[in-house]
């Protein structure tokens, strides 16, 4: 028989596996950007700070302007994370306060389960059938080229797949709010909106900003769904029913027809921005998490 450990060799052996696991991410991140950064070496030799501030991106000619597509990236991403949110925070403010049991509120939680769980290819074809019809009658209506694809049609089906991410995360931290201090509000007079809106919101705002955050970074990443409704047009969009296209969008449709090495290493020059941007949104958000849990 294998003899027995005690309890500190226990714990020590748990501490070990936690500590080789958080190195192990780290590891993963940073072999990531190494990786993209080894493929793109010789795109941001040749490129230049051209490649930033260049709107054309033409493999046949070798010009390699990443502009429109940081530029479609965030417009659909920050116009998605606009919409979403009111939804997501109504959602969250449902099932986390007013109705944390019951068959609605379980309804409402198997729905929002379901729309995360769908692959981002569903979301793509519901969008073609569903949405760009929508959006191409309210283009008629408006007198717009009724092209149907375009900004719009993106940041709407991006925003219906990021809901589920902020409501979900700011639900349960709403729960975790203390039954105290529901009940010292109470005990004072306040009503059930002056209780939500003066004292469990302020509580878990950073815990609804690590949520959007969540949500964004979902939105900048997204590319089968926003693929098959973007229009894929390689120019910086001139309003928001203009067809355009994303960094990921970019590097799915373009890689799998790279015409030579510089075209690859260009690709992956994308990819290591996007990483870059990803990256910066996070160490921004967790710098406002930070201050507002502080503030507190």
């Amino acid at each position: 028989m294998l003899p027995s450990l005690s309890l500190p060799a226990k714990e020590n052996i748990f501490q070990q596996i936690l500590v080789k696991s958080a190195f192990l991410v780290a590891a993963l991140v940073l072999l990531f950007f190494l990786t993209l950064l080894l493929k793109a070496w010789t795109a941001i030799g040749a490129n230049g700070l051209s490649f930033f501030t260049g709107v054309v991106w033409n493999p046949l000619t070798g010009e390699y302007g990443v502009l429109p597509f940081l530029t479609g990236t965030l417009l659909t991403s920050v116009l998605a994370l606009g919409l979403a949110l009111p939804c997501a925070l109504s959602i969250a403010i449902f099932l986390g306060e007013f109705f944390r049991s019951g068959w609605s509120a379980s309804l409402l939680r198997l729905a929002v389960e379901l729309l995360a769980g769908l692959p981002s290819v569903v979301y793509g074809f519901w969008a073609l059938f569903v949405l760009v019809p929508l959006v191409r009658q309210v283009e008629l209506w408006l007198g717009v080229l009724p092209l149907g694809v375009g900004v719009l049609v993106a940041a709407l089906v991006l925003a219906i797949m990021i809901v589920p991410y902020a409501a979900s995360l700011s639900a349960e931290v709403i729960k975790l709010v203390p039954s105290d201090i529901r009940e010292a509000a109470y005990s004072l007079g306040a009503t059930r909106f002056e209780v939500l809106r003066y004292v469990i919101l302020p509580y878990v705002r950073s815990g609804i900003l690590a949520g959007v955050l969540l949500a964004f970074g979902r939105g900048l990443g997204e590319t089968m769904a926003v693929t098959m409704v973007i229009g894929n047009a390689n120019k910086i969009p001139a309003s928001l029913f203009d067809t355009g296209n994303t960094m990921a969008s970019l590097i799915a449709n373009e890689l799998t027809e790279a015409l030579d090495l510089w075209q690859v290493s260009s690709l992956a020059q994308v990819g290591l921005l996007l990483f870059g941007v990803s990256a910066l949104v996070n160490l921004a958000g967790r710098y406002v998490i930070k201050k507002f849990s502080v503030e507190l």
